[in-house]
């Protein structure tokens, strides 16, 4: 099986926080974890994220696969946005 790492969702209901987990590509989101990273916190005032940047580069060499999100924050470049549903006519015409 092949290894990715990527981002599994802790935290409360309207305040999220995430864990970067190295894990089999096939698991579940919140499934079993090989290893765990670092973590990340979109929802506090100053946004926190932290991670092993000896581990992550220890588990690309055996060959495991980082998401675009987990990239996209290690770069600095990752903008958290909070879901927001589209607005249909209809629940516009009741409001």
């Amino acid at each position: 099986m092949s290894l990715s790492i990527r981002l599994s969702k802790i935290g409360k209901k309207n305040s999220p926080s995430f864990r970067i987990v190295v894990c089999e590509t096939r698991s579940k989101r919140d499934g079993v974890q090989k290893d765990i990273l670092g973590h990340f916190n979109p929802s506090g005032t100053p946004v926190l994220f932290e991670y092993d940047k000896k581990g992550v580069e220890d588990w690309v060499k055996k060959g495991a696969i980082v998401s675009s999100a987990v990239k996209k924050l290690m770069e600095g470049k990752y903008q958290f946005t909070k879901y927001q549903p589209k607005k249909t006519a209809e629940t516009e015409a009741k409001v």
